[in-house]
């Protein structure tokens, strides 16, 4: 599935699962890229040529898309984050809409499901940049409504993470546990 529809990139599939050593590998890369294969070996028990071939494997599967230094925004003169909600007419993920990647203050953009039809991630120097942001969206065609949400904090932010979640509570269970809970309160 490495075909262009509709001007919007898809990402290609892995050609074989993770194992837990390559989740290991991952792990250890996502925190420093620039660990030497010997203290990746010896992090995750394997030699340094066995990480580096494993290394090299996660990178020709996609695995591994790329290495890139993470930037401090305020170093960047970048500090305001936003994510921008975009709403269009019909489809409206056109190429002049996605074109809005040669911004370099736009940092990601999801085609979503809900309410709206694009998601951005986006950081200004300003809320004055923000604004001329929204404008260069606004004059864009098919484009008829944005709302933007300020970060005021953030908690948490990552880049993907090798790691699965072994298995979520039964929300089921848990739903029918709290109505049975209710219904056989004292009163």
């Amino acid at each position: 599935m490495n075909e262009n529809t509709d001007g919007i990139r898809r990402k290609r599939a892995s050609g074989r699962a993770l194992d837990d050593m390559d989740r290991k590998l991952l792990g250890v890369l996502a925190e420093d890229a620039t660990i030497s294969y010997a203290d990746l070996g010896e992090r995750v028990g394997l030699s340094p040529p066995a990480a580096h071939e494993r290394v090299k494997r996660l990178r020709r599967s996609g695995a591994i898309r790329k290495v890139a230094a993470l930037i401090d925004p305020e170093a960047s003169g970048k500090p305001m984050l936003a994510f921008v909600h975009v709403d269009t007419t019909g489809w409206g993920k056109t190429p002049v809409l996605l074109a809005i990647e040669e911004h370099p203050e736009v940092e990601e953009i999801h085609s979503v499901a809900g309410d709206t039809c694009m998601l951005l991630k986006v950081r200004t120097e300003s809320t004055h940049a923000l604004e001329g942001l929204l404008a260069r969206l606004y004059d864009t065609p098919g484009v008829k409504a944005t709302r933007s949400y300020v970060v005021l904090s953030t908690y948490l932010e990552r880049p993907v993470q090798p790691g699965v979640t072994a298995e979520w509570p039964a929300l089921v269970k848990n739903a029918q546990a709290g109505v049975d809970a209710f219904n056989n309160r004292p009163g």
